[in-house]
């Protein structure tokens, strides 16, 4: 592949980085929930004092470990790219909450309003990564290793994996507040409806 092209996937993969933060955090401002994949990071950043980001990069640094420990000697090199990728995405998370941080919306109508418009962005933000086609989110990636492994589908994949960050969320929520934290109604509406919009973006 010509530089050039190669530049211009990467700038559209930063740009879809950029749009998927948006999107998490507008799900997250909603003040239903969070995104399945950020459920996790949410739950420990409204206890401990580091930032959304920063658990998030903390969760992807994990999920890239253990794409190694599934894949082993298949584990491409070039896909500990995706430790710098997830700094960044992190930093893009807490930008992002802060850019946003006047989304206070009240009525439960409004809150809906703003989950689903978090969807679409979310959705709109996974699409252009899937078109640049260079590098995955070490959720998307752990779940693709999986895949490979042990011959399964990705979808079927997928919703395993996010139910039990789901799961995990709750489990952690109760045993450090006693109570269910970051894990909603909202979560299970992303869980649902971005896929959706995943995939009209993707067929447009």
């Amino acid at each position: 592949m010509a530089i050039k092209e190669l530049s211009k996937r990467y700038l559209l993969f930063v740009l879809g980085l950029f749009i998927n933060s948006l999107g998490i955090c507008f799900t997250i401002k909603a003040d239903l929930g969070s995104s399945p994949i950020s459920s996790l990071p949410y739950t420990f950043s409204l206890r401990y004092p580091m930032s959304l980001g920063t658990f998030t990069f903390i969760l992807n640094f994990f999920l890239v470990v253990g794409q190694k420990i599934v894949l082993g000697k298949d584990f491409k090199q070039r896909e500990w790219l995706q430790l710098p990728v997830s700094v960044l995405f992190g930093m893009f998370i807490d930008f992002s909450m802060w850019m946003l941080s006047w989304i206070t919306p009240e009525s439960y109508v409004m809150k809906l309003v703003v989950l689903l418009i978090g969807c679409g962005i979310l959705g709109l933000g996974v699409s252009l990564e899937v078109i640049a086609n260079v590098l995955m989110l070490a959720g998307e990636a752990f779940v693709q290793a999986v895949c490979l492994k042990f011959k399964k589908e990705f979808g079927i994949v997928k919703i395993c994996f996010d139910c039990s960050l789901m799961i995990l969320a709750v489990i952690f929520s109760l045993i450090i507040s006693g109570k269910v934290l970051g894990v909603r109604e909202g979560t299970i509406v992303a869980a649902l409806v971005v896929g959706l919009f995943l995939i009209r973006n993707c067929l447009l």
